[in-house]
């Protein structure tokens, strides 16, 4: 199974012709509402790209008891996620804005809410067991994702981090990781923040991997992304295509990593399908709203060569 213990977010998408610099005010015709959050996205990725629906996703979040909280639930069930482990309660729904250029590059500020509500006791230990994928990422107060990461581990369960947005992870819980999902800017960050290589996120991806004995992927953006262990490294590129909107490409490339995991897949073909589905996702405006089905995925794999191995 596949628990994501993270993040839930209504989005306000706004389409602008040019990201706003500091000071200044950009206008757009409008802007529209969709279901978001790294946790959410992550969750429905999952859902919607896992090849067999017995792979069950279950979501644990926290969300208001409002409208947006309305919104992310009927998303989180129409995807096929459980969320019989989404709390409501009297904090608000979070929100992010986000603008989206005629690039599909993105600003987003997001409004935490119920977000920092979220415990480590949301997740009941019954569904911690040894075929359990774990996933995680840091929208979500640090201190209840170390209390579950340590939890999981004692019951024999996987664990994938996506380090993001940016910031701190106690040094002596990274070894607990199966695998760490980082980009660029995250990687750096995080290498410098415990003294080790950063002359490129590609030789701080490596070093995070050498140093904790542990799997890191650091993705790439339009050139697709790299993985490390402590002997290996491989390389995948990104689909071709012309973006519409890349929010949410983060998202899918870990809900399908996450799939891959679940499913005992060697790690070149894990990096193969979510390098497909995160190229996907930016195909269709919005986050959750973007993410594909199994059998788009399944019909473009042929449109990107599998992912190499480089060294080891």
């Amino acid at each position: 199974m596949i628990i994501v213990f993270g993040s839930i977010n209504v989005d306000l998408v706004f389409n602008v012709r040019k990201l706003p610099t500091i000071g200044e005010t950009v206008l757009c015709p409008g802007y529209f509402k969709a279901a978001g959050g790294k946790g959410l996205n992550q969750a429905v990725a999952a859902a919607r790209g896992r090849p067999d629906a017995q792979l069950p996703v279950y979501m644990v979040g926290s969300t208001g008891n409002d409208e947006f909280g309305d919104i992310v639930l009927n998303e989180l069930k129409t995807a096929g996620v459980k969320i019989a482990h989404v709390v409501r309660g009297p904090d608000p729904t979070a929100c992010a804005a986000v603008a989206v250029d005629e690039n599909g590059e993105n600003q987003i500020i997001v409004g935490s809410g119920a977000n920092t509500t979220l415990s480590a006791e949301n997740l009941p230990d019954s569904l911690l067991t040894k075929d359990t994928v774990l996933v995680l990422q840091m929208e979500v107060p640090v201190e209840s994702n170390c209390k579950v990461i340590r939890r999981a581990k004692k019951k024999g369960a996987r664990v994938i981090l996506n380090l993001a947005p940016a910031a701190p992870f106690p040094e002596e819980l990274i070894s607990s990781l199966d695998l760490l999902i980082i980009n660029e800017i995250e990687a750096n960050m995080m290498a410098n923040h415990n003294n080790l290589d950063t002359t490129s996120s590609r030789a701080a991806a490596k070093a995070i991997a050498t140093e904790y004995s542990i799997t890191t992927i650091v993705s790439l953006g339009a050139e697709g992304a790299s993985a490390f262990d402590s002997n290996n490294e491989w390389q995948i590129g990104a689909l071709p295509i012309t973006p519409i909107d890349t929010v949410g490409a983060g998202d899918s490339f870990v809900g399908n990593l996450a799939i891959g995991m679940a499913l005992d897949k060697q790690l070149p073909e894990m990096l193969h399908r979510a390098s497909v589905g995160a190229g996907l996702s930016c195909l269709t405006e919005g986050a959750a709203p973007s993410m594909p089905n199994s059998a788009t995925i399944e019909k473009q794999m042929g449109d990107l060569l599998p992912a190499r191995k480089i060294s080891g």
